[in-house]
C-alpha cells in the first residue's frame, strides 16, 4: 500500500512539472535515467534517442529563453495548454513505472496526470492574460520549480507530492480570485 502511495505521489509531482512545461521535463527525465533514457515513457520509447535528444534540447532552449519576452510567452502558453494533458499523463505513467508501483490499470494514472498537468496549465495561462504577460521573476520561479519537481518525483516522491498538491490548492484559489475579478469587472462595464 506505501508503494503504491508514493508511486501516486510521484505521479503527481510528474504531472504538475509538465503544467508548468513540456519540453523540459521530458529532457530532465530521459537524462536523469541515464541508462534507460525515454524507455518508461510511452510514445518517446518508439522514437530514436538522439532524435528525440534533438527535438527535446530545441524545444527546451525556446520554453527557456522564449518565454522571457512577451511574443514567446504568448506561442509557449498556447503550445503549452494544448500539449499539457497529453505530457502530464506520459509523465504520471513514467513516474509510476520508474516508483515501482503497481498500479492498474495504467490509463487512470493518465487521465489524472493529465488533468492535473492540464488545471495547472490553465490557471497559469489565465493569469497571463490577466497580468498581459507575466512577469519574469515568476518565469524564472517556474523554470527551476519544474526541474526540481522532475527531482522530487524519482528521489523524494513524497516532498514532490506535497509541492504538487500546493500547487493545485494555489490554482484553486487563483480560479475563485478570477471570479472574483471577473465579476467585479462587469458590474463596471454595466455602470459605464
Amino acid at each position: 500500500m506505501t508503494i503504491v502511495f508514493v508511486g501516486i505521489l510521484a505521479a503527481l509531482s510528474a504531472a504538475a512539472a509538465a503544467g508548468m512545461r513540456i519540453a523540459l521535463p521530458l529532457l530532465a527525465i530521459g537524462l536523469f535515467q541515464s541508462d534507460l533514457l525515454w524507455h518508461n515513457v510511452p510514445l518517446l520509447s518508439k522514437i530514436h534517442p538522439q532524435v528525440l535528444l534533438g527535438i527535446l534540447t530545441s524545444w527546451s532552449l525556446f520554453e527557456l529563453f522564449g518565454s522571457k519576452k512577451l511574443l514567446g510567452q504568448r506561442v509557449n502558453q498556447l503550445l503549452q495548454l494544448i500539449l499539457s494533458p497529453f505530457v502530464g499523463g506520459m509523465m504520471a505513467i513514467a513516474a509510476t513505472k520508474i516508483s515501482s508501483a503497481e498500479f492498474q490499470p495504467l490509463w487512470i494514472v493518465a487521465m489524472v496526470g493529465g488533468l492535473f498537468a492540464f488545471v495547472l496549465k490553465f490557471v497559469q495561462v489565465g493569469w497571463f492574460f490577466r497580468l498581459q504577460g507575466l512577469p519574469i521573476w515568476i518565469i524564472f520561479l517556474e523554470d527551476a520549480l519544474c526541474i526540481f519537481l522532475v527531482l522530487f518525483a524519482f528521489n523524494a516522491p513524497e516532498q514532490g507530492g506535497l509541492i504538487a498538491m500546493f500547487l493545485l490548492w494555489f490554482s484553486v484559489r487563483s480560479s475563485g480570485e478570477w471570479y472574483r475579478w471577473y465579476k467585479g469587472k462587469k458590474k463596471t462595464q454595466q455602470f459605464l
